[in-house]
């Protein structure tokens, strides 16, 4: 299996393309966004942010690692189909491309985005974010004129016979199909639109005088320790049963842009093993949140894959996940 990382500004001190070029043989692509663009995750951008891209993803495409340009923000706002985003949109890839460092893929939330580049810029692979939440096989089908790839929908993913039925449509149609191994969000999160649509205004609520209230259904809830066994229930896949997943997949996506340890994060996903807390290794990473408790990565049940590769979210009659719970949590 090999994994598409996400570029961060060096944190602890280290480049992120010395993670990258320790890991080189794992890595097959390393996605980031535009600093000072919306996206898919709250923009941090400093002084010098764009240099450094510029210099990292100069490093990593040395290594022969492609790369993976964003544009999944949820909300683009009045400018979303207008022709000036289409010439943003053209500039910014004409940008990159004078540098020596087009992208090999755009993973994009529109339609009107993977339109444009289809349209302008053929020798891009287009891909559908995760956060398109595409969760049928329909959903493929009506976009397959404009998508090279698509993220199945992370709320779907631990089910086997579901992965290997989207996996069968992609091979019989030229496509290829991803899967996002540590996401920390709520199955089927009811608030997650509100959320994208927060973070792509993340510049615009910053200038508010805002409200104390947590917009963050997740950080909410696990505030009662009862729902603590919601995170079991999520979608993340462990280091240890990815051999489960990996002939399902043409590439495996590692939430990594805003962790605070990315190393320890691929790490454990290539070596496929990880002994300490498992929520360390999603993102977000919900120790915080935990109140002193840990979940052991090591403690878990022998069937877990099964279970969770065969759940059909059934939770009011199972209590599997509340059994675990029990036996993992320190």
């Amino acid at each position: 299996m090999k994994f598409a990382v996400g570029y961060q500004e060096p944190e602890n001190r280290e480049l992120f393309s010395r993670i990258v070029a320790d890991y080189r043989d794992h890595i097959c692509e390393v996605y980031f966004a535009l600093p000072g663009s919306p996206s898919g995750r709250a923009d941090y951008a400093r002084k010098g942010s764009i240099d450094r891209l510029e210099d990292e993803l100069t490093a990593i495409r040395q290594m022969g690692v492609k790369l993976d340009l964003l544009f999944n923000a949820n909300c683009y706002g009045g400018s979303a189909i207008s022709l000036d985003f289409e010439k943003k949109l053209c500039a910014v890839l004409a940008d990159w491309q004078s540098i020596g460092l087009l992208p090999d893929v755009v993973t994009t939330t529109s339609p009107y985005v993977a339109m444009l580049v289809k349209k302008h810029w053929h020798t891009v692979e287009t891909r559908a974010s995760v956060n398109m939440r595409i969760d049928s096989i329909g959903g493929m089908e009506y976009l397959k004129d404009i998508f090279d790839s698509f993220y199945i929908r992370r709320d779907l993913q631990r089910d086997v016979s579901t992965l290997k039925s989207f996996k069968n449509w992609c091979d019989n149609n030229g496509k290829k199909l991803g899967m996002l191994l540590n996401s920390g969000c709520l199955r089927n999160c009811p608030s997650q639109t509100f959320h994208d649509n927060l973070v792509s205004h993340d510049k615009e609520v910053k200038l508010r005088e805002n409200t104390s209230w947590n917009p963050h259904l997740c950080w909410r809830l696990y505030a009662e320790q009862q729902r603590y066994v919601e995170f079991l229930k999520s979608s993340w896949i462990r280091p240890e049963d990815l051999q489960y997943y990996e002939n399902l997949v043409s590439f495996a996506k590692l939430a990594t842009r805003q962790h605070h340890y990315p190393r320890l994060v691929i790490g454990a996903y290539v070596n496929r093993s990880y002994h300490g807390d498992l929520l360390h290794l999603t993102e977000p990473d919900y120790s915080a949140a935990f109140a002193g408790k840990m979940l052991d990565n090591t403690l878990f049940p022998a069937d877990w894959h099964t279970r969770a590769g065969s759940c059909g979210a059934n939770c009011h009659n199972c209590g599997y996940c509340n059994d675990v719970l029990k036996k993992i949590m320190r």
